[in-house]
């Protein structure tokens, strides 16, 4: 994906694992294979795995440069991080920091880290291991999470101390940055302009997790830019919004905010950029009958 221009603000993506080849049943556990076989033509194989039905997906952050602050989206999956439920993202080690580089963003270079939920593969890089203990990546920022996610999860791990939550990535990729008095509790509907004089905000994006959000990046109070996190997954979902994802918390909730997306944003200019979908990544929703499609934007 190249560098996206939104008024002053510019939008990096930076990759962690840029594809990722996972079975659609795992993925999507209610899906007929029999749909991405007919689609297979369609979605094209950057989307699907050329002799399989398995889909690829993207793990990659977004770097959002204003005139005055760098503010990280999501943090993938993190290194040396023992995720043994989930062996693609156990002890990775990827180039995550290099790539960061490579857009000249050094980790304290960070003010803000805004976490659309608290899944293992978003939350990873809050945190590195520093001399046996996990300490925050981006020691200067403030790490921003919806107060209704993160009281979710504490609310688990205090009910069940001794079993993993989210993967073990509650204890080394959250609570560090908490326990580090890095984290800012805030509400779904949290105005970040008002802290940082920039027209980003935050909105509910409820169903795959409890307290799941939209970022949003606008112009002059017009929005220009939504970021979807977990709320879509891959463009097959579009053609069958009913898809749910293996992690879904309310499947039914995910399903309308995903149609909320589409029917809210179709046909318009507003650039959304996606949580998981291969390079290019970013597009908009264009209508397609009485259903919808994706757009990929062109490099």
């Amino acid at each position: 994906m190249n560098v996206q221009k939104i008024g002053n603000v510019a939008i990096h993506k930076v990759d962690e694992i840029a594809r990722m080849a996972l079975e659609a049943k795992w993925l999507f556990p209610s899906i007929d294979e029999g749909l991405v076989e007919a689609h297979r033509h369609t979605l094209g194989p950057l989307l699907v795995e050329p002799g399989s039905t398995r889909l690829y997906m993207s793990f990659h952050s977004y770097v959002i440069r204003t005139r005055h602050h760098t503010i990280l989206v999501d943090a993938c999956n993190g290194n040396h991080k023992q995720r043994p439920s989930m062996p693609a993202w156990n002890n990775l080690d990827t180039p995550y920091l290099a790539n960061l580089a490579a857009i000249g963003v050094r980790p304290e270079d960070i003010d803000i880290v805004l976490c659309t939920h608290l899944h293992a593969d978003h939350v990873g890089w809050n945190t590195r291991l520093q001399d046996g203990r996990w300490v925050p990546t981006f020691p200067n920022a403030r790490y921003l999470m919806a107060r209704v996610e993160y009281e979710y999860l504490l609310n688990q791990k205090e009910a069940n101390p001794h079993t993993p939550v989210n993967r073990g990535s509650f204890d080394d990729s959250v609570l560090p940055v908490v326990e580090h008095g890095r984290a800012d509790m805030v509400e779904m509907d949290h105005m970040v302009e008002r802290e940082l004089g920039e027209n980003i905000w935050l909105s509910p994006a409820c169903g795959h997790t409890p307290g799941h959000v939209f970022v949003n990046v606008g112009e002059h109070g017009h929005q220009r830019a939504v970021f979807t996190g977990d709320v879509i997954h891959h463009p097959i979902q579009f053609i069958d919004t009913g898809v749910a994802n293996l992690a879904d918390f309310n499947p039914q909730q995910a399903q309308e905010t995903r149609l909320g997306l589409m029917r809210r944003y179709a046909d318009t200019d507003t650039l959304v950029m996606t949580g998981h979908f291969p390079s290019p990544t970013a597009g908009r929703i264009v209508s397609h009958g009485d259903q919808f499609r994706f757009a990929f934007k062109e490099d």
